[in-house]
């Protein structure tokens, strides 16, 4: 995920690390995080759970 997020969405790397970090302090998913922080749109928290569901 971490790697579709840098190369697809194109996140920073701070942007990820703050993700992350936050994701884990809150026990919250990652993208979800992502989204409720600004650091991602919705179109592309949209893209991102579309990419997951493709994963399983």
């Amino acid at each position: 995920m971490v790697r579709f997020l840098r190369h697809q969405v194109g996140l920073s790397e701070s942007a990820l690390e703050l993700g992350i970090k936050q994701s884990q302090l809150e026990q919250a998913p990652l993208p979800a995080v992502l989204w409720r922080f600004g650091l991602i749109s919705l179109e592309q928290f949209d893209q991102v759970l579309t990419w997951q569901d493709q994963q399983d």
